[in-house]
Parts: structure tokens; sequence; C-alpha cells
């Protein structure tokens, strides 16, 4: 997990887990279409954070990278619990 400190600043790293939270909230919704998850998430972490960071620029790339860092983990614990392993 250390190759995202390259990236993803210390203070935004907290987005991650609460974005993978929501995201199965969101999943587990009675009506949610699947597509729309990922945007909601990434609007959230945008919206997290420049809360954390402010409104500025390093800001938004921050939010997509944390968003794009939840969604890569839920899809690696997916394809990892899948019994078949992804083969098809």
């Amino acid at each position: 997990m250390e190759f995202l400190y390259d990236y993803i600043i210390e203070q935004a790293l907290i987005v991650v887990p609460v974005l993978l939270v929501i995201g199965q909230v969101l999943k587990n919704t009675p009506k949610m279409l699947d597509w729309l998850i990922p945007y909601i998430l990434l609007f959230l972490g945008v919206l997290f954070t420049i809360g954390i960071m402010g409104i500025n620029m390093p800001a938004i790339v921050q939010g997509i990278l944390v968003s794009g860092a939840a969604v890569f983990a839920n899809q690696l614990y997916k394809q990892y619990s899948s019994k078949d392993g992804g083969n098809k």
C-alpha cells in the first residue's frame, strides 16, 4: 500500500475506506443502478477531499484518485473472492 503515498496525500487516504463503505451501502440499496455507483463515489470523493484540503485543483485530483482507489479495491476484492477466480 506504500505505492499510494506517491500519488495520494496521507490526509486523503482516510477517504478510501469511507468510500468503500458508502459503495457497499449503495450496492445493497434497492433500485440503485450499479453503473451509477462509481459516479456517486467520484462526486463524494471530490467533495470529501475538498473538505479536507479546501477548494483547489489538487483537492479535485486527490478526490479522483481516492475514488479510483476505492473502486479498484472493491474490484480486487470481488475478483479475489469469486469462486472461479474470474475465469469463465
